[in-house]
């Protein structure tokens, strides 16, 4: 039972992993373009690779950035939940072998 146990632990922390990491990448990519925005001369590129990030969510979103940005993590929590389903699998396959 402590198997199955330590599978679904494992399963979580990597679908929760999974789901945030994208949404830090983006914000954290945002606050650096932000910030670079208060050096003068770069207002006007700043907001344009905002805007054009802003674009590239709302593609996803159906209209809405934010949308699109809780769609691309859940994709990307959904492939980690595979990759981790197929480890433990190979784990367990490889520990049958030996």
């Amino acid at each position: 039972m402590t198997v199955f146990t330590n599978f679904l632990r494992s399963l979580l922390l990597t679908i929760v992993f999974s789901f945030s990491l994208p949404m830090l990448l983006v914000g954290g990519f945002l606050l650096v373009v932000s910030l670079l925005g208060h050096i003068p001369g770069l207002q006007g590129i700043n907001e344009a690779i905002a805007q054009q990030i802003i674009h590239f969510l709302a593609t996803f979103g159906s209209g809405t950035p934010l949308r699109g940005l809780f769609v691309i993590s859940l994709t990307c929590s959904f492939v980690g939940a595979l990759f981790d389903v197929y480890a433990y699998y190979r784990c367990q396959i490889l520990r049958i072998d030996s």
